[in-house]
């Protein structure tokens, strides 16, 4: 079992950076890919990026693409989200999740485990 703690959320002016960090438990951290999404409200939780078990293949959603970068350490067992040049629209909790499996994922549902959530908010 794997337990998730996100932090590094907060308010930042638009064109502003934060870097959301994520904690994992358990000893086989380095078996699990891992996954950033986030919600807003009303909306239904989405993806933003996803990174394998070894760190050598990332994706992003088109929106964030270019502005955000997913990276973990596996010594530490942590998972990073740098997010540069916000937006308004980034506006969202922001959940970490994790799954056994050697490449990324892709959708919310494929996902076993999930943290508690840091609240981004983006002024403009």
């Amino acid at each position: 079992q794997v337990q998730l703690v996100e932090s590094g959320g907060g308010l930042v002016q638009a064109g502003g950076s934060l870097r959301l960090s994520c904690a994992a438990s358990g000893r086989t951290f380095s078996s699990y890919a891992m996954g950033w999404f986030r919600q807003a409200p009303g909306k239904e939780r989405e993806f933003v990026a996803a990174i394998s078990w070894s760190g050598g293949r990332t994706y992003y959603a088109d929106s964030v693409k270019g502005r955000f970068t997913i990276s973990r350490d596996n010594a530490e067992n942590m998972v990073y989200l740098q997010m540069n040049s916000l937006k308004p629209e980034d506006t969202a909790v922001y959940y970490c999740g994790a799954r056994k499996g050697a490449t990324y994922y892709l959708n919310s549902y494929e996902y076993d485990y999930w943290g508690q959530g840091t609240q981004v908010t983006v002024s403009s």
